[in-house]
């Protein structure tokens, strides 16, 4: 069995705008519609057993609706082994009783994207959000290191994650893409915190591009080769890496292929496919 700890959809009547957007933005190829049934068909053809998705509030006014979206989509889809996260955007209002509200809705954990979202890791914003999710028991995922789809935007450096981690306490805490995407070589002062997990999401191997799209030059697409991606599992510990596609930005499949060939343990794997998800999900099976 395996655990996705990565991925995102879309309410089918907004999948085909978003995945075109965002595949704009980001020049690289999708591997999935972004609709739940092509994550579906993804997890099957991958032999994917849970996925969790998650939700980005680009806007403080999205919240709302996206978290009751998730607690709809959980009643629909858990069975299928679908999970939703709940969001939250730093300029939310009524932050508080909003991450109340989604304990008390039974999500696991929220998603956050300085970088979409505009505000820096360790602002005082995201500080008291990280604060209150870890008083109340929620995971937080939050995208860590640079963006593909927004070149030169710095809003989420391993620095940054280790400030406000400092300043939240024990909250559990996933840095999303091996720590901190495109800023590998900085990762090393975040394994020091026992409350950070990370997540292989888009991080192993190459960036695909589009077809007919010349935006990146060869060096470009290069992400973390097999050595230096084994270095980081043991950096911080298997028990503390979760595997994560990033889907529909790659595929869940090879994905899980790339992980197993890279040089990792079987006893690793077990943990970072496995067990290390089902722990923090609270999954019993």
């Amino acid at each position: 069995m395996i655990i996705d700890f990565h991925t995102h959809s879309f309410p089918d009547k907004i999948a085909e705008k978003a995945m075109k957007n965002l595949g704009g933005a980001s020049h690289s190829m999708a591997f999935a519609d972004g609709t739940v049934q092509g994550i579906i068909n993804s997890m099957a053809e991958g032999g994917i057993s849970h996925s969790v998705i998650l939700p980005v509030a680009t806007k403080a006014l999205s919240v709302t609706g996206m978290n009751d979206y998730a607690f709809s989509f959980n009643h629909q889809y858990e069975k299928k082994g679908l999970f939703s996260f709940g969001c939250m955007h730093p300029d939310f209002e009524d932050w508080k009783a909003e991450l109340d509200r989604i304990a008390h809705m039974g999500l696991k954990g929220i998603k956050i994207h300085p970088v979409y979202q505009g505000v820096d890791q360790d602002d005082v914003r995201f500080v008291r959000i990280l604060e209150r999710a870890g008083e109340l028991g929620l995971v937080v995922v939050s995208h860590a290191g640079l963006d593909i789809g927004f070149p030169g935007e710095v809003k989420s450096t391993p620095a940054m994650i280790s400030n406000a981690i400092k300043q939240a306490g024990p909250v559990k805490f996933i840095a999303a893409h091996m720590g901190s995407w495109k800023l590998w070589n900085e990762v090393d002062c975040l394994a020091e915190h026992k409350n950070i997990y990370i997540d292989t999401a888009f991080s192993l191997g190459s960036i695909t591009p589009r077809e007919n799209d010349d935006y990146y030059l060869g060096a470009d697409t290069k992400m973390l080769d097999d050595k230096r991606f084994c270095d980081i599992v043991r950096l911080f510990g298997a028990d503390r890496v979760l595997f994560g596609s990033d889907s529909p930005w790659d595929s869940q499949k090879q994905a899980v292929e790339r992980i197993k060939q890279s040089g990792i343990t079987q006893q690793e794997a077990e943990k970072i496919f496995w067990d290390n998800g089902r722990r923090l999900l609270g999954l019993t099976i």
